[in-house]
């Protein structure tokens, strides 16, 4: 599989898999499956794997562990911290004495020596970067983590971050319909030599034709907490899908591998992490490498998705106000 560089020396597949989906956010997990779909991203040569504590509250990272028996080498494993729950309230903790404890539950669900690429999920406002990032940077050293990164961190965050170590990859929400990093963030990474990693590239399964309308998501899907999501957006939003479709009726393809095309064409440090936890889902999405996108295509998707046209804001008000510090 084609390969795409991050930050200082870390080097990717084009393509990665983000495992969130695997535990209860969008319908009911299924373990067996979503270790049989690890197993086969690898086959087919993809080699960033991304998850969190967050996700499943440790459940994520325990079936990742284990779908990588015998073959953790193969991989680069990434995973997250700083997105906590206690007392049934949830919040961030970017205090160092949190950096470690997350990192050794991490380790341990996992069962692995080290983390590859470790990310501070949402940035703590009540902690300053720098002590954060001088926590993650003793990991480091003591060769529990090999590289650090920031997840929907704003542009000066990003580099007050790296004045302390360097920082390998930012991870942001970036798609054809959510498009924000483009004026600061992702400027501010190539700067300074940092990769970008775009989760819900397909706009959290929206861009494919999955989830037309509200009524096609499942009780219990987080998607319908999602203003995107909403009755009187969905609608509008759906407006936007024929031209997404246009396109890949002219390419014989489907409207996901179209939409990550476009994202693989933005520039060679970004990098897709589709989520799936389907084999059938992976196969399509990794189609997108072989879809080659005409300059007019570009152009026509870009005006079809310009930024700022989706209806709603792409997550609650709560969540919303954890990200871009």
């Amino acid at each position: 599989m084609q390969q795409r560089p991050l930050g200082h020396g870390l080097t990717v597949s084009a393509i990665g898999l983000g495992c969130m989906c695997m535990s209860s956010v969008y319908g009911k997990a299924d373990d067996a499956q979503s270790i049989a779909t690890i197993h086969r991203a690898v086959e087919r040569g993809v080699t960033l794997l991304d998850t969190a504590d967050a996700y499943g509250m440790g459940q994520n990272e325990a079936v990742v562990g284990r779908a990588l028996e015998g073959i953790r080498d193969k991989v680069v494993l990434a995973t997250k911290f700083g997105q906590v729950t206690r007392e049934g309230k949830s919040g961030i903790d970017g205090t160092p004495a949190n950096v470690r404890q997350a990192c050794e539950g991490s380790l341990k669900r996992l069962g692995v020596e080290a983390i590859d690429l470790y990310y501070q999920h949402r940035v703590d406002p009540n902690v300053p970067i720098e002590e954060t990032v001088g926590a993650m940077a003793e990991l480091v050293k003591a060769g529990k983590v090999r590289f650090l990164g920031l997840s929907e961190a704003s542009a000066k965050t990003i580099r007050r971050a790296h004045a302390v170590h360097p920082i390998a990859a930012l991870q942001t929400e970036y798609s054809l319909w959510t498009r924000d990093a483009e004026a600061e963030i992702l400027p501010a990474c190539r700067a300074l030599g940092i990769g970008f990693v775009a989760y819900s590239p397909l706009g959290r399964g929206f861009l494919s034709g999955a989830v037309p309308t509200r009524e096609a998501l499942v009780a219990g899907d987080r998607r319908l907490d999602h203003p995107r999501f909403a009755a009187e957006n969905i609608q509008r939003n759906a407006g936007l899908l024929p031209a997404l479709k246009r396109i890949a009726d002219a390419h014989k393809a489907t409207p996901a591998k179209v939409a990550i095309a476009w994202l693989l064409a933005r520039g060679p440090d970004i990098v897709p992490i589709p989520g799936t936890k389907r084999i059938e889902r992976l196969e399509e999405n990794l189609g997108a490498l072989a879809l080659a996108l005409s300059a007019g295509d570009l152009e026509s998707l870009e005006a079809a998705f310009p930024p700022g046209v989706t209806a709603g804001a792409r997550y609650p008000a709560e969540h919303l106000a954890r990200v871009g510090i």
